[in-house]
């Protein structure tokens, strides 16, 4: 029998005894593994850009920064973390359907590499703030709505009616719109069709055809197509009928559809953005076990954290209930022959980690691990339910945990509330008869 689960040799006990619990623990050695395992494979004309909605913080950024990645931001939070994490503006883009006057400053300052537009009312706006910044050449990318649908996706983002980009068609009649721009110039395409891709011929699909949908609109509108971003969307097997991608598979199609689109478009900048695929496998959300009862013949394990942090845990858009992959980090070796249901501390039947899971014999103390949980964790989660908000983030890097974010205090959430005051005494009642 072995001992309680470790990270690159760190007893996950003693990094609970520590940090307390619950707690994400991020693995750097497996951020890096996965990281470089598809850089390794990747046609070299492509970069790879990490989607900080995945995972906003600032270690993971950095660390994925060091080893060559650029980063796909979506406000004003989210640059200031690259800024900090220290990845270059030149290899920043800033995306979102919805940016706030404040964002259109910032990107039209930052020096990014691209801004993403994704209405032509915005690329509008754009060219208003470039002049008035005095900003002669404001690099953007239009995110494009293909009018080609895909499969295999587990959340479509493109190919139907969505708030997400311009419409493919409306593109193709704007020619007008783009020639009368002095100040923004429009360097190419980006589009994302949809995320949790597990299978190859899908992400090579939809590769090929962006390549090839940015090409005819360069043509079509008279643009010198200086970059492409195909999007990503690979995906992680979180669930017992899933399998991983096929990441050799993926990449020799999607290599060969970049070279043959480069031998029209020579020197083309290629953007593979990827989130989920990068920070998932990396991560391990740890609860202690509060109480294990019985209740009508099901055992629930109730935990000191639940979907308050993991919602993803969930299976958010699945009729049946699914679970992440859940181990017990206090017996890893023993036999998992018991069936549990864990749950959070919340008040809501709805907080459930995972659903008749099965474990070795748990007691309360036991700490159990919710696998892959690197991304869509706290910042895909509403931390303020119940008022616990949100947890320690540990990452161990080179065999030394770093604590990377503090856990919320309640003295911190109420800090940033305020009464409006007692209501003043009531004054004296009128005598008798007295007119008001």
């Amino acid at each position: 029998m072995t001992g309680p689960h470790r990270v690159q040799g760190i007893d996950i006990t003693a990094l609970a005894e520590r940090f307390g619990t619950p707690l994400y623990v991020y693995d750097a050695d497996v951020l890096r593994d996965v990281f470089t395992g598809l850089r390794e494979r990747l046609h070299p004309a492509v970069d790879v850009f990490y989607s900080l909605k995945a995972n906003p913080n600032v270690a993971v950024c950095e660390r994925l920064g060091s080893l060559g990645a650029g980063a796909e931001i979506s406000s004003l939070a989210e640059l200031m973390t690259v800024r900090r994490a220290g990845i270059a503006p030149e290899d920043v883009i800033f995306l979102g359907p919805g940016k706030t006057p404040a964002e259109l400053e910032a990107c039209v300052t930052a020096g990014l590499y691209a801004v993403v537009c994704e209405s032509l009312d915005e690329v509008a706006e754009l060219e208003r703030l470039a002049a008035a910044h005095d900003v002669a050449d404001l690099p953007v990318l239009l995110r494009i709505n293909p009018d080609f649908r895909t499969k295999g996706s587990g959340l479509a983002m493109s190919g139907k009616p969505r708030q997400f980009g311009i419409d493919a068609e409306v593109l193709r009649r704007s020619a007008g719109a783009l020639a009368g721009l002095g100040r923004v110039r429009v360097r190419g395409f980006h589009a994302y069709m949809g995320t949790r891709f597990l299978n190859a011929d899908d992400i090579v699909h939809n590769t090929r055809e962006i390549l090839a949908l940015s090409g005819e609109l360069a043509g079509r509108l008279g643009i010198d197509l200086d970059t492409v971003d195909f999007g990503g969307g690979f995906g992680v097997a979180y669930f017992d009928n899933e399998k991983d991608l096929d990441l050799a598979t993926t990449v020799d199609g999607v290599n060969e559809a970049v070279e043959s689109f480069l031998r029209e478009h020579p020197g083309c900048r290629l953007i593979n953005e990827l989130g989920r695929y990068l920070a998932a496998p990396c991560g391990t959300y740890v609860v202690r076990a509060l109480y294990v009862k019985e209740s009508l013949g099901e055992t629930f394990v109730i935990a000191d954290g639940g979907t308050n942090h993991h919602m993803a845990a969930v299976g958010i858009g699945s009729f049946v209930k699914r679970n992440f992959p859940i181990r017990s980090l206090s017996r890893p070796a023993e036999d998992p022959a018991h069936t549990y249901t864990v749950t959070g501390p919340l008040c809501t039947p709805n907080d459930v980690v995972g659903k008749k899971v099965r474990l070795p014999r748990v007691v309360p103390g036991d700490l159990i691990g919710v696998e892959r949980s690197g991304a869509y964790g706290p910042s895909a989660s509403p931390g303020l339910f119940l008022s616990h908000g949100y947890p320690a983030e540990v990452m161990v890097h080179r065999g030394t945990a770093h604590l990377v974010r503090e856990r919320d205090r309640a003295e911190e959430l109420l800090a940033k509330q305020h009464t409006v005051g007692p209501d003043p005494a009531p004054g004296p009642a009128p005598e008798s008869g007295a007119r008001p």
